[in-house]
């Protein structure tokens, strides 16, 4: 009897951490890699850094704290958490591109007074964007042709993808699976 609500209670856990902790199948099945890696290089502040943020099955808190710093608003300074899940969707998505550019950031987190101004002086803004909760970024890879990056997007189905070829950038993002733009 033991063994069975031992296994029931293992497959209830399991059940609740797929439900609450991983956004899509594609990134639940990210790999049997020990660790995880990102460079990013915020192109408003000219900040650079490769952070292992995640290693031997653990989010690093020192490492998200650095990826909170980097990806901060930088019209006014504020930070905020950037959701794990979206480094890991980012990860993924650069592997699957077979790219070894840096992550070229064009926006991380937007507070909601910067994504309001924002909104009001563009109808491609979202007014209640995943900017705002730290689950969206607009980036591309210097070795990778924008619309490759948008397809692979795109085909990985773990959330929200748009393009934007005029201004140099694909949105990805943590949220519910939908497309926009081009």
């Amino acid at each position: 009897m033991s063994k069975l609500l031992g296994r029931r209670s293992v497959l209830r856990l399991g059940g609740a951490a797929l439900a609450a902790g991983v956004a899509s199948p594609a990134i639940a099945n990210i790999g049997k890699a020990n660790f995880r890696s990102i460079a990013l290089d915020n192109l408003h502040t000219g900040e650079k850094a490769t952070i292992d943020y995640w290693v031997e099955g653990t989010y690093l808190p020192d490492a998200l704290h650095s990826v909170n710093h980097i990806l901060r608003d930088y019209r006014n300074g504020e930070v905020h958490a950037i959701e794990p899940h979206l480094l890991d969707l980012v990860y993924l998505l650069q592997k699957r591109v077979e790219s070894s550019a840096v992550v070229q950031v064009i926006s991380g987190y937007r507070s909601p007074a910067t994504n309001a101004a924002m909104h009001e002086h563009s109808a491609g803004v979202a007014a209640h964007s995943l900017h705002m909760k730290g689950q969206a970024m607009d980036i591309r890879l210097a070795d990778i042709p924008l619309d490759r990056l948008h397809n692979a997007a795109l085909a990985m189905q773990a959330g929200g993808v748009g393009f934007y070829p005029s201004l140099d950038f694909v949105h990805v993002d943590v949220g519910r699976v939908r497309r926009w733009g081009g």
